[in-house]
């Protein structure tokens, strides 16, 4: 059990925790967002980052990581409330409930190693092959 894949219920756990954190991120935009086409328009933008792989893994993987954190939401709400500026905490709701909706879905941070390589474990067509070896 000690290969540093997460598995079994701890993945599970890590998977309700990223659908809790896209649940309450959700709930509250409802209250402070600033309209739900601008929630449609934005959800995606963290997935522009994908881009940087084009300069290899390591920048992909960093790029990547660097927008799918939950810190960069969190200090744009603690930027929101500092500053009073009204589009600040749709910003950080929107950033957050990617980052929840994604780990939902088993989409973890990356390692320079490869985009499938993610802190939740191989994904995409390696991960396939690697289950039928």
């Amino acid at each position: 059990m000690g290969d540093g894949q997460v598995k079994g219920g701890v993945k599970t756990m890590l998977q309700l925790e990223g659908l809790a954190l896209l649940g309450a991120a959700v709930f509250a935009y409802s209250v402070f967002g600033v309209g739900w086409k601008w929630f449609a328009i934005f959800f995606l933008a963290p997935d522009l980052s994908f881009i940087f792989f084009l300069f290899g893994p390591r920048i992909g993987a960093m790029a990547y990581n660097s927008v799918h954190s939950t810190i960069g939401g969190l200090a744009v709400l603690a930027a929101a409330y500092l500053t009073h500026q009204p589009l600040l905490p749709a910003i950080g709701l929107i950033w957050l409930a990617h980052v929840g909706f994604d780990r939902a879905l088993g989409y973890g941070l990356k390692y320079k190693t490869g985009f499938g390589d993610t802190h939740l474990g191989r994904s995409g067509r390696r991960k396939e092959a690697t289950a039928a070896a």
